[in-house]
């Protein structure tokens, strides 16, 4: 490929990681607010969070960013540029799929801890904010960043409202240039890069905040181990043919 037709894919490139941060800001929002809301007291609190939940979660969300780009400025009047169009769309689609994260990790956390906050006459939100939420934070972060990497996948819908992403600009050079298997064989291995980079981040992440609360990963795996070898004798009897034989 050419220089120009390079500067083309990389233009794509930076307008899919602006999509891809401004989205996922949106999501994780969206997210920590509906999914809170889930586990509130109030029936009708509960009520609402959840029928967003279904009906963003029950609709593609191609047919949703068609709706916020094309039909929304029909009905209302609010054109929005694809950048916002698409980070709405996106952002309101995969929040819905987060609140569920955060309503599980919340309702996971142990209810001893929930009744030794009661005990200390904390406020709901005093318990949401220093007990649950520290202890749950750590145990969403794996299944947030699969949703992070169906998110940056999810960004290439946004080709359909020509907009210059990754996607839209490898079409452009595979058209000027007739070689899709190679301009496709890129597109992947950028998408691939961005996620590995993603998935690294977000382990770096889950590693320190489980260190802050106490749940490094290398102590809770050798506690379920030894837990393993009490519960079945499994670890334990294989240490000791181990031990048996250096003797």
């Amino acid at each position: 490929m050419t220089s120009g037709l390079w500067e083309l894919v990389l233009q794509g490139v930076w307008t899919t990681v602006q999509l891809l941060v401004f989205s996922a800001l949106l999501a994780t929002a969206v997210s920590f607010a509906v999914g809170i809301a889930r586990t509130h007291r109030r029936w009708i609190v509960r009520f609402l969070a959840g029928c967003y939940t279904e009906v963003f979660r029950g609709t593609s969300a191609l047919v949703m960013i068609f709706w916020v780009f094309f039909v929304l400025p029909v009905a209302f009047g609010w054109q929005l540029v694809p950048m916002w169009a698409g980070t709405l769309a996106l952002g309101l689609t995969y929040g819905a799929y987060g609140t569920e994260i955060v309503r599980g990790a919340l309702n996971a956390v142990d209810p001893a801890q929930k009744e030794g906050g009661i005990a200390l006459s904390l406020t709901p939100a005093q318990r949401l904010r220093l007990i649950l939420l520290p202890q749950a934070v750590p145990e969403m972060i794996p299944p947030f960043c699969n949703l992070l990497i169906e998110l940056l996948k999810g960004t290439a819908l946004v080709s359909v409202m020509g907009m210059g992403d990754l996607t839209f600009s490898a079409n452009l050079v595979r058209l000027a240039l007739q070689q899709s298997a190679e301009i496709y064989t890129y597109v992947l291995l950028i998408y691939f890069a961005i996620a590995f980079v993603l998935t690294r981040l977000m382990r770096g992440l889950e590693k320190r905040l489980k260190t802050g609360v106490g749940k490094d990963p290398g102590t809770e795996r050798a506690a379920r181990e030894r837990k393993r070898a009490q519960t079945t004798g499994v670890g334990a009897a294989g240490g000791a043919g181990v031990g048996g034989g250096a003797a």
